[in-house]
């Protein structure tokens, strides 16, 4: 189904993490660990690489290790890390909520659309839309790489909700409610502003009903956790946190406690964990750092419109700004203490991985797509069967999209 060339990494032992249930020893990627990774269908459920996709030069079929944390998935890596595709997503960035605000996330958001679907058109021979689960594992088993459409942040159909339906005929099969800031549909986690409707707003309830009749999965992570505890109670499918980590481990607004992935899990969802370092330790905010780091981002611009060399110019800066200012970074320890903790509350039926790439995750030990399989060799070390990886890396996240499916065809849709 995949590659069979393994990277030279793939036999330098990692730490393992000391919790319960997993070997405190060193854990090694082994070539049964290998084998095992390329047997399964890899997805993850939180890609943000159609961000790059218009950046100048840049290509989804060249190697980009020398971009750094600007791009950590393309197709000469998915090949070597397994990572047989997923979720591209729709990311809108919040702004103004009146008509121009509005009707500027309309724009975008179908531009970015428009974008992904371009590099569809453009690379017909390595990728392929999904609509279906069984288009996933038909697609995988081809040796394209699956490409899901999700969005992240609904404020594109803030101007006019019944573009959802739109979306959905051009392959939108997960909806995400807000970002970092409230918008009309509904609270979000993290806005200083704190809650603005107490959860879903009367237009998001109407958007969760639209996306139960179109069969598109709910997705709450970056949500608050009201507006969590309504998808659970208003959704007739189960819903996923796409990028989500524990707050058990790190309290951090970000992250949701046990007694909700509890309650995810016996509504049958699926959690997926984030890799954002952010949400994973404590990393304190410095003034200095802080203001240097927003004078970087003005002198050069928005990430997509950075040419190779200014990315360049960009990441030297940037590395002098860590020197001067340094601060801690998450480790793939960390990542995995979220990961197992996840796992013991909610079951191995009930997780899965969504780890931000190319929109902020990654850690030490795992930069990008490249190393997913020391995931599995962790998974195997902590005593997790091959049923189970299976699960945790795809079976789950298609158990519930043709769930979502069913409900929907249940009313009369078609998918």
């Amino acid at each position: 189904m995949k590659r069979t060339m393994l990277p030279t990494w793939l036999c330098i032992p990692f730490a393992a993490v000391a919790l319960a249930g997993f070997p405190a020893e060193a854990a090694e990627v082994s070539p049964e660990a290998v084998q095992l990774h390329e047997r399964i269908l890899v997805l993850d459920t939180h890609l943000d690489t159609p961000a790059n996709l218009r950046r100048p030069g840049w290509s989804i079929a060249d190697r980009h290790d020398h971009d750094g944390a600007f791009s950590q998935v393309d197709l000469p890596r998915m090949r070597e890390g397994g990572l047989d595709g997923g979720f591209w997503v729709i990311y809108t960035g919040q702004g103004a909520r009146d008509a121009a605000g509005n009707r500027a996330a309309r724009d975008h958001g179908l531009q970015r659309l428009l974008a992904i679907r371009e590099m569809l058109a453009a690379h017909a021979g390595d990728f392929e839309l999904a609509l279906t689960a069984d288009d996933a594992e038909r697609i995988a088993a081809s040796g394209k790489r699956v490409v899901f459409l999700s969005m992240e942040n609904a404020s594109p159909l803030a101007a006019d909700p019944s573009l959802l339906s739109a979306y959905h005929q051009s392959g939108l099969r997960m909806l995400g409610i807000t970002h970092t800031l409230n918008n009309d549909f509904g609270d979000s986690s993290t806005d200083p502003k704190g809650a603005e409707w107490n959860g879903l707003s009367p237009a998001g309830r109407a958007l969760v009903a639209e996306a139960n009749r179109l069969g598109i999965v709910l997705d709450a992570s970056h949500a608050s956790d009201a507006v969590f505890d309504q998808l659970l109670t208003l959704s007739q499918a189960p819903i996923v946190l796409s990028h989500t980590s524990a707050d058990a481990i790190y309290d951090h607004p970000r992250n949701i406690d046990d007694e909700r992935i509890r309650r995810l899990a016996a509504k049958g969802g699926v959690i997926h964990v984030n890799a954002y370092g952010g949400y994973l330790i404590p990393v304190p905010k410095l003034a200095e750092r802080e203001a240097a780091l927003a004078a970087l981002s003005e002198k050069y611009g928005p990430d997509s419109g950075m040419n190779a060399a200014q990315i360049q110019a960009y990441l030297q800066e940037s590395e002098r700004i860590d020197r001067q200012y340094p601060v801690p970074r998450a480790s793939l320890d960390d990542y995995l203490r979220h990961l197992l903790h996840i796992l013991e509350i909610a079951g191995p039926e009930h997780v899965g991985i969504g780890a931000d790439w190319d929109g902020g995750g990654g850690v030490t030990g795992m930069e990008s797509v490249a190393e997913l399989p020391k995931i599995t060799a962790a998974l195997i070390a902590a005593g997790y069967s091959e049923t189970d990886i299976a699960n945790i890396w795809g079976g789950n996240l298609l158990r519930v999209l043709r769930q979502a499916q069913q409900v929907a065809g249940a009313a009369g849709d078609i998918k």
